[in-house]
């Protein structure tokens, strides 16, 4: 019945290529899955069963993985590639059944025995499906995921450059062509451990597309943002992932993303505290380019403020505590002594005293300014008002 059946096999094998097509819709796409292509690997698996029937030699399941190869790569879900072999198997059990009406001397108990052994084929050939599919799938993703990966970093380092490799990177990144974007940084609590995991999906859910790349000390990725509300959502997106992250200002072009990478780090390097919180480069523009040249801070701190910071711990904690305030009311003394649960008057003493150590006039714009950089680079230095700044380098 082997013999007679593969004497008939290109047949054969195109009636299982049809029958599949008609029963399983994932392989009724042709653009998908080639009708020459189906034909030619169900001649070759209905082959491999006639051969192994005929001469009762060792199963072969090449074939077999050959086609859960050749299925991964052309994108067909596996059940349905499993589907379309119990067709495949169902067909070619028929075809034997018909052929022993032909041959008297088959009893049925041959066949129920046979068929048996036809099912152990299927379970054997479908794990040879199985496991070749799951191979072929895990190292296309793994590739998907290298190629993605040095594609966010050819953005970032500025390697792509030409409009048409950066549309070709876009496109394959899922961002859109144009702006605006944003860059994130997250910094990593260990080296390679991810501050924002699983960050692209909740984003994507959020109807955001992003690329990220880990690097050992930092998370980056950059952000399309399609609507004003974008930026809202993607900050609480990143205030509940409870991560120290910086953010860029927004930027037109994907060409832009290198600096866009300066700006989000210089935002995380402001950003106050040790715990968890969201800086935004926009928010404090000053702060972060104080941030930027911390050297040059140290000897700004030194320039403008080296009288108080040489005054004991006691009265140094309270004038840079009075000068944060002070700040932080817009120059209103009264607003000031609110926050320091003190006279109005007090805080004039206090910034009368800070201008006669600094010899700074704060109704002086240009002087204002320059304490303001250096009480930024005060506090971006980690230090608390009680505390000693570091030396500025000689």
């Amino acid at each position: 019945m082997a013999a007679a059946l593969h004497s008939r096999l290109p047949e054969l094998g195109e009636r299982i290529a049809q029958r599949i097509r008609s029963d399983v819709d994932a392989y009724d796409e042709e653009s998908l899955i080639p009708f020459d292509s189906l034909r030619r690997s169900c001649t070759a698996n209905a082959d491999l069963v006639l051969s192994h029937l005929g001469h009762a030699d060792a199963p072969d399941p090449s074939p077999a993985r050959e086609t859960g190869r050749v299925r991964a790569e052309q994108g067909v879900p596996l059940a349905d590639t499993l589907h379309a072999y119990r067709v495949g198997f169902e067909l070619l059990w028929t075809e034997i059944l018909l052929e022993s009406r032909t041959h008297p001397e088959v009893s049925d108990d041959q066949l129920v025995s046979q068929s048996a052994e036809i099912w152990a084929l299927f379970g054997l050939y479908a794990e040879a499906v199985a496991a070749a599919y799951r191979e072929t799938s895990a190292e296309l993703t793994s590739q998907g995921h290298a190629r993605r990966s040095a594609l966010v970093e050819a953005l970032f380092t500025g390697v792509l450059a030409d409009r048409t490799t950066l549309w070709e990177a876009a496109r394959e990144l899922g961002l859109p062509e144009h702006g605006p974007y944003a860059v994130a940084a997250a910094a990593a609590g260990a080296p390679g451990q991810e501050p924002l995991a699983g960050i692209e999906a909740v984003l994507r859910q959020a109807q955001l597309a992003s690329a990220w790349r880990l690097l050992p000390d930092h998370q980056i990725g950059v952000i399309a943002l399609p609507t004003p509300a974008a930026e809202s959502a993607v900050l609480r997106v990143l205030r509940r992932a409870q991560a120290r992250v910086g953010v860029s200002p927004c930027f037109p072009s994907l060409r832009d993303t290198p600096q866009a990478l300066r700006f989000a780090r210089l935002a995380l390097a402001g950003l106050r505290g040790t715990g968890p919180g969201v800086a935004r480069f926009d928010d404090n523009p000053l702060a972060m380019v104080v941030a930027a040249a911390p050297a040059e801070a140290a000897h700004l701190v030194g320039v403008v403020l080296q009288p108080l910071v040489d005054l004991p711990v006691a009265e140094r904690a309270r004038l840079l505590e009075t000068l944060e305030h002070w700040f932080g009311a817009a120059g209103s003394a009264t607003e000031a002594a609110q926050g320091l649960f003190v006279h109005p008057n007090t805080v004039r003493y206090r910034l009368r005293r800070i201008e006669e150590l600094t010899g700074r006039s704060l109704s002086d714009p240009r002087a204002v300014a320059d304490i303001g950089a250096a009480l930024l680079a005060v506090r971006n230095a980690g230090v608390g008002p009680g505390e000693q700044p570091p030396p500025a380098p000689d």
